[in-house]
């Protein structure tokens, strides 16, 4: 998989150095690229923006750069994806985690300001994606947290495939508790039903506080799932 970001920061990405999705881009399970989009700016000032017609406060970030940007990828030749990280997107899930890591190329466009021209989400881009219902000052941290996702299901990125099986939505409810050494900590201990060996019990206690806590703290997520009327998912 190929990943590119467009952006006015490309020394925001550091980060994609460390840890899991640093170790799989050293072996090479996907690439990452920043683009910078002054590189293709209007004039030798390296202008990418402008005022918004209506006389609205803030900036916008011109057509021409974007495009030229985003073509330079090669990504519609490619059958890739186009994706900007934007407030007013579709909430961004696991399902479309699993989706997107399924592409051979996506190219992150990283908005700042008032947001890009409405003719580039029109004419470039093919999917919008909201990381949620708050706002932050540009789209570097939002694809980077959407880069994540995607990368821990790339085959080889986790040490342990099974531990992605059992992350939180990987099956539909939140996870469980989890619990290491010492056995006692405070004076809070560890489960009995975790040190007892019994998988097919231990099974079904990861379950019932699976649901538990779904129901608890997702109640929408809950409300969809087939529940087992002993326990688990059917």
């Amino acid at each position: 998989m190929k990943i590119q970001c467009i952006t006015l920061f490309p020394e925001m990405f550091a980060p994609m150095d460390y840890s899991i999705i640093g170790r799989a881009r050293q072996k090479k399970i996907f690439s990452f690229e920043t683009i910078y989009l002054r590189d293709f700016a209007i004039n030798e000032y390296g202008q990418v923006d402008d005022s918004p017609y209506g006389g609205e406060p803030g900036m916008v970030l011109r057509p021409e750069p974007l495009t030229k940007a985003i073509r330079s990828t090669g990504v519609k030749n490619n059958g890739g994806k186009v994706v900007y990280l934007t407030a007013d997107g579709v909430p961004f899930t696991h399902e479309l985690a699993l989706s997107l890591s399924k592409e051979k190329q996506i190219v992150f466009v990283c908005g700042h300001y008032k947001g890009i021209d409405e003719r580039v989400r029109e004419s470039e881009i093919d999917l919008e994606i909201s990381i949620g219902d708050f706002v932050v000052s540009g789209g570097e941290l939002p694809a980077m947290v959407v880069t994540d996702a995607i990368v821990r299901l790339l085959d080889g990125s986790l040490g342990n495939k099974e531990s992605g099986e059992t992350d939180s939505f990987a099956q539909g409810p939140l996870g469980w508790p989890v619990y290491t050494r010492p056995e006692e900590f405070e004076g809070k201990k560890v489960p009995e039903i975790l040190l007892s060996g019994h998988h097919k019990k231990i099974l079904e206690w990861q379950k019932a506080e699976s649901l538990k806590r779904t129901q608890e703290r997702r109640p929408d997520i809950y409300a969809k799932l087939k529940i087992d009327t002993k326990f688990g998912i059917k």
